[in-house]
């Protein structure tokens, strides 16, 4: 394991040395715009993802100390610039407007002009944000106008709180259901699609996860009424942790009929939201926001198929936007076929089990997609008895999805996508040759 461990430390110390050459850097602060060498910053990143990657799945069988290896591993991303998007400057935006009494669903970052509003991408300029209140008054708290670099690394900190919380509850869901705790934190924590984006990305979508995993924790160690409070706090960073409220339903009824179980998480999660929203004195706003635009070169699998068919009927005088609302409706048609299959089995499949399955169909057939999206799935399906070639698949889907998006967080042109591959392939030979020179009891010569 220490050579795994070794080896995912230098590529996580080469993904945050390439960051500060390819990274989602500020716009207009000197000292960055110094630093910038996108080509030998993309090798690096793609070297270094290269290594992370494959450290990470020859430890996939050792019954590792996590938390040494998630210090090792996550310690460079720490200390490296925002990388793979430049969604950390929104939520700085948005914790500053709300701070300075804007309606955050109303009004985009562009209400704030300068250095601040500069960071965020054109498209999302004048959106509303997308968003809970849990969520928001937590960037309230840490951002402040005019001081961008401090305010990214605190939306950084908040993304690590958001980690331990994954790491402390995984072990405890793993055992519940029978799992090895080292199996489940392999595929939920040390995972270097969960690291990049959690960390290096600084996503929200930690803390909800996070926030998540614990409220199910809570849910297995019989504190129901906490874990729905849990899940709840989760839903009100990002919405699609409301569906963990099911599953706490469902072990719930352990030792209560089912409806009135379900019954019980709902009267507790509705009194739940309307005291967090009344704390955070944002209002409903965010129900309408969760409507936000979406990109228009998203590729999640429904805008695909619908950019694919308005250009087959473009001819025939049928809209473009029709014809992508209505792909977007048979997602969502999809998604509740999917979810009352999982309901008409959640017996034999278990809470756990079904919840991470719904969730993969909101993360395939959803108008939105993001590699991060399937971390949402990630800690209920490694926390799960579920078979080997599940996990395997997962992991396959984690390791090529760590590698689709470009450390800026733009689209990718050919030239880096070749600078790109070239990483890979560097990171490829450097971690096999290494192995090969250990497996042959190669030492270092002394001078």
């Amino acid at each position: 394991m220490f050579t795994s461990r070794a080896t995912g430390f230098a590529g996580a110390c080469l993904v945050a040395a390439g960051g500060f050459g390819a990274g989602a850097l500020p716009v207009g602060v000197p000292f960055f715009a110094g630093l910038t060498h996108v080509r030998i910053g993309l090798v690096a990143v793609y070297g270094g993802l290269a290594l992370l990657l494959l450290a990470w799945w020859h430890g996939r069988h050792a019954e590792q100390k996590v938390w040494p290896t998630l210090a090792l591993w996550a310690g460079p991303l720490l200390v490296a610039p925002p990388l793979f998007s430049r969604d950390v400057y929104s939520y700085v935006a948005q914790g500053v407007l709300l701070g300075e009494g804007f309606d955050v669903y109303r009004v985009g970052p562009s209400q704030l002009g300068g250095l601040l509003a500069a960071q965020v991408p054109e498209m999302w300029q004048h959106t509303p944000s997308p968003y809970g209140p849990v969520f928001l008054v937590l960037a309230g708290l840490v951002s402040a106008k005019g001081h961008l670099l401090l305010s990214v690394i605190a939306m950084r900190l908040l993304a690590v709180a958001g980690l331990a919380l994954l790491a402390c509850a995984v072990p405890i869901l793993a055992r519940a259901a029978g799992v090895r705790p080292s199996s489940a934190l392999w595929l939920a924590v040390l995972n270097p699609l969960v690291l990049i984006h959690f960390i290096a990305g600084a996503h929200n979508d930690a803390l909800m996860v996070g926030l998540l995993a614990a409220g199910l924790a809570a849910a297995v160690r019989w504190h129901p009424v906490g874990a729905t409070l849990l899940v709840v706090a989760a839903a009100l960073v990002k919405a699609p942790a409301a569906l963990g409220l099911v599953a706490v339903a469902m072990i719930w009824s352990t030792y209560a009929s089912r409806w009135r179980a379900v019954l019980s998480v709902g009267a507790v999660a509705a009194a739940a939201t309307a005291f967090f929203t009344q704390i955070a004195g944002t209002g409903y706003g965010w129900v309408a926001a969760l409507k936000t635009p979406i990109s228009p070169h998203n590729l999640s699998l429904t805008s695909v198929l619908g950019r694919a068919t308005a250009g087959l009927l473009r001819d025939d005088g049928v809209g473009e936007t029709f014809v992508l609302d209505l792909w977007r409706w048979l997602g969502v048609l999809a998604t509740v076929v999917v979810a009352g299959l999982v309901w008409a089995s959640i017996d034999r499949l278990g809470p756990l089990y079904g919840l991470g399955v719904v969730l993969v169909a909101v993360v395939a057939f959803g108008p939105a997609l993001r590699p991060w999206y399937l971390t949402w799935a990630l800690v209920p399906l490694a926390a799960a008895p579920v078979q080997r070639w599940i996990r395997h698949v997962l992991a396959l889907a984690c390791a090529v999805l760590a590698l689709v998006v470009l450390p800026d967080g733009y689209a990718v042109d050919l030239e880096e996508f070749l600078l790109a591959t070239m990483g890979v392939l560097a990171g490829v030979a450097i971690f096999f040759g290494v192995r090969l020179g250990v497996s042959l009891g190669v030492r270092p010569v002394a001078a």
